[in-house]
């Protein structure tokens, strides 16, 4: 069995440049179609050591069909809800001007979602919570 590494860098600023490059270029397909696009996980919360990897939520209104449909038209492979009801993952090929992402297409009232964003917020806001995390 071949042993992953997992490689957690310093916070880097380019994090939030690279999630703003992304959701633009998710904008292109999906403006009108969603009600937000979300910077999740550890890369979103300055200041802390993270993965160098970019997390992130389409937020949606009941419209999944539709939102798979313009993500698959723009090179994003559907690959279900990998064990997390109602949070649905896709990969990408061909884009090699982006930085490695993971993006997952939730609904505005999923639970996971409001544990993402909750979590993001409050690390966000209380210093002394995320530097002991």
């Amino acid at each position: 069995m071949k042993t992953k590494y997992v490689v957690v860098e310093d916070y880097n600023p380019i994090w939030k440049e690279e999630f703003k490059s992304i959701k633009n270029e998710l904008l292109t397909v999906l403006s009108g179609k969603i009600v937000s696009i979300e910077h999740v996980g550890s890369t979103s919360v300055e200041g802390l050591c993270a993965k160098p990897i970019i997390d992130i939520d389409i937020v949606i209104d009941k419209n999944f069909e539709e939102v798979k449909g313009l993500l698959e038209s723009r090179g994003y492979i559907y690959e279900g809800d990998l064990g997390i009801h109602g949070r649905e993952a896709f990969r990408y090929i061909n884009k090699p001007h982006l930085m490695t992402h993971h993006l997952y297409v939730c609904n505005k009232d999923n639970k996971e979602l409001y544990r993402h964003i909750t979590f993001r917020d409050y690390l966000r806001n209380h210093k002394k919570e995320r530097d002991t995390y």
